[in-house]
C-alpha cells in the first residue's frame, strides 16, 4: 500500500514537472518564433500545415499494425508516438502563449502576436486538412472504380461469376 500511494506521489510529481517545464519553455519559444521573419501569421500558417501532415502521418502510423515482426512494430509504434507530438506539442505550443485565465503574475500575460498565430494555425489546419481529406476521399474512390472495372471485364470473359451461378 505504501508503495502505491508513493509511487502515485512520485508520478504526479514527475508529470507536473513535466508539464511545468514544457510551459517555461513554451513561454520562451512562443517570442522567438513570432518575431521569426514573416511574422505571426506565417508561423501559425506553418505551424498548423505540420500539424496536418503529422496526425496524417499519425493515422498511417497507427493504422498498420497486425502480424508484423517485433521490431517492425516498435518501430511503427514509435513513428505513431513521433507524430502524435509532433502534432498536438504544436497546439499546445501555441495555447501557452495566450493569457492564462486567473493567472496574474508576468509569467502568463500575453505574449504579442500569439493570438493571430494561432488563428492562422487553426485556418492552415482546417484548409490542409480539408484538402487532403478532399484528395484522399478522391483517390480512394478512383481506386474503387478501377476495381468495379477490373471485375466487370472479368465478369464479361465469364470469369467472374459467383458459385451459384456456376
Amino acid at each position: 500500500m505504501v508503495g502505491v500511494i508513493l509511487g502515485l506521489v512520485v508520478g504526479t510529481g514527475v508529470i507536473l514537472l513535466v508539464m511545468g517545464l514544457g510551459k517555461r519553455f513554451a513561454r520562451e519559444a512562443v517570442p522567438l518564433l513570432v518575431d521569426l521573419p514573416g511574422g505571426a501569421w506565417v508561423v501559425g500558417g506553418g505551424l498548423g500545415v505540420f500539424t496536418v501532415l503529422g496526425v496524417a502521418g499519425w493515422l498511417r502510423c497507427a493504422s498498420e499494425f497486425s502480424d508484423r515482426p517485433r521490431l517492425t512494430r516498435g518501430l511503427h509504434a514509435v513513428g505513431t508516438a513521433v507524430c502524435c507530438a509532433a502534432a498536438f506539442g504544436l497546439l499546445f505550443l501555441l495555447l501557452s502563449g495566450l493569457p492564462g485565465r486567473n493567472c496574474r503574475s508576468e509569467s502568463c500575460a500575453y505574449i504579442p502576436g500569439t493570438g493571430s498565430a494561432f488563428l492562422a494555425y487553426v485556418l492552415s489546419a482546417g484548409l490542409v486538412g480539408w484538402l487532403l481529406h478532399r484528395w484522399t476521399n478522391a483517390r480512394v474512390k478512383v481506386q474503387a472504380a478501377r476495381e468495379r472495372e477490373r471485375v466487370r471485364r472479368l465478369r464479361k470473359k465469364g470469369k467472374g461469376k459467383s458459385r451459384a451461378a456456376r
